[in-house]
């Protein structure tokens, strides 16, 4: 069985509309909502359909609110197991905020004290970054590097439509959920001010967006002494599904620097999208031969990737160069891409 990462197609709502009901909440990406879920489609085929690099009036370089939905086929059966989704630039259509943990320390020379206290800043610094996010994969397919396979082809996609990104990336992690669905942070925090169940917040914020957040959320730093114990335990700390995708982010460069997200408390972590690994060590190649390449100088398990925009599909394969430099391809690859000899592609090393 031969999978392959390709771009979502409006015809793929079913699909997603059927893994969203699997997640469990506490997925703003992937609702289980058909309406939203039309609407990221609609949004992702506009942006795959607008072939122009964006550029702002003085004609430099400048990033559109552009969302871009991957998919993750079986393919010869044509099934999805899958999707992942990347965001060009939050924040240009409504604020987008984050919660960052600080530090006040206060001294009382009389009592010969020194007081330390975490605080939760309410922040919009991650506005004009680009993220990554809205990773699923099918409960049944966890297992055989797909995981990395979704996640990994989202950077190879970064590397080859570059001008469309910021310099800046990052990833939300899904904070702790309990047993009743709920949010032990949201509860401690934010709930109390919003009159808002989490999973009523979470699936209003996934449809109508952050804006009743800037409405209602108080704005002043938030003492985590002040929280119940529950809410304390929880902060920045990635729900136990989420701890793959987190060491995951972190080999490809990816830091937690006290941001956290306002809803369940899950890390946010960010990166330089130029340092982010599989970015910066992907290369271009033009297809010399499709055969086996043992025997063809190291033969490489590889991420490879081609196609532009609508067009792009990305999936595991076996590389090598020849002395001459012409890169050898091998046929299940090949087939599975579509690609040929003359073909470019792009590759990073599995």
């Amino acid at each position: 069985m031969t999978f392959r990462i390709r771009a979502a197609r409006p015809d793929d709502l079913q699909h997603l509309y059927d893994m969203a009901k699997l997640t469990g909440g506490g997925f703003t990406n992937l609702p289980p909502d058909r309406k939203a879920l039309r609407t990221k489609l609609e949004r992702a085929a506009a942006a795959y359909g607008n072939t122009t690099d964006p550029v702002s009036e003085n004609g430099a370089p400048a990033i559109r609110d552009e969302l871009f939905v991957l998919v993750l086929e079986d393919a010869a059966s044509g099934e999805v197991r899958g999707t992942a989704q990347m965001f060009t630039c939050v924040g240009q259509q409504m604020p987008f905020y984050s919660y960052r943990i600080a530090t006040l320390t206060q001294h009382s020379k009389e009592l010969g004290r020194t007081f330390r206290a975490e605080l939760l800043n309410l922040v919009t610094d991650l506005e004009g970054s680009s993220e990554v996010g809205g990773l699923f994969l099918h409960p049944g397919e966890r297992a055989g590097g797909l995981g990395l396979l979704l996640a990994r082809s989202r950077y190879l996609f970064i590397a080859m439509h570059r001008a469309r990104f910021a310099d800046r990336i990052l990833a939300e992690l899904r904070g702790i959920i309990d047993e009743r669905a709920g949010s032990p942070f949201w509860d401690g925090v934010a709930g109390r001010f919003f009159g808002m169940s989490f999973q009523e917040a979470d699936y209003f914020n996934a449809i109508n967006g952050h804006q009743f957040i800037a409405d209602l959320m108080p704005k002043h730093p938030v003492y985590v002494s002040m929280l119940p114990e529950t809410a304390r335990q929880v902060i920045g700390l990635p729900h136990p599904t989420g701890r793959a995708a987190m060491r995951m982010l972190e080999e490809e460069g990816f830091h937690a620097e006290g941001y956290v997200d306002i809803f369940d408390g899950g890390p946010t972590m960010t990166a330089r999208t130029d340092r982010v690994r599989s970015i910066e060590a992907s290369r271009a190649a033009t297809v010399a031969h499709v055969r086996a390449p043992e025997g063809t100088g190291q033969p490489v398990r590889a991420l490879v990737a081609t196609g532009q925009l609508a067009d792009f599909r990305c999936a595991y394969g076996e590389i090598a160069l020849e002395p001459d430099g012409g890169l050898v391809l091998d046929p299940i690859a090949a087939q599975a891409l579509d690609v040929g000899v003359g073909d470019t592609i792009w590759h990073v090393a599995r």
